[in-house]
């Protein structure tokens, strides 16, 4: 029997709007603890389309390197 995975089993993950909510606040609280920056900076950057794709667009494509 094939187990289902969290996103298939979890109601909050299968609606996309709480999905993505739930994912930055993780990363942002993640991110304000390792950095000091606090997490209403973080959501800011984020949510914002613009700083989001030219943060992407510096992000190495194998981060192993």
């Amino acid at each position: 029997m094939q187990e289902k995975t969290l996103i298939e089993t979890n109601p909050y993950l299968r609606d996309p709007e709480q999905f993505r909510k739930a994912l930055i606040a993780s990363v942002a609280s993640s991110t304000a603890i390792e950095t000091g920056a606090s997490i209403e900076s973080i959501v800011r950057t984020l949510t914002d389309a613009e700083t989001a794709k030219a943060l992407m667009a510096r992000m190495p494509l194998d981060s192993a390197q």
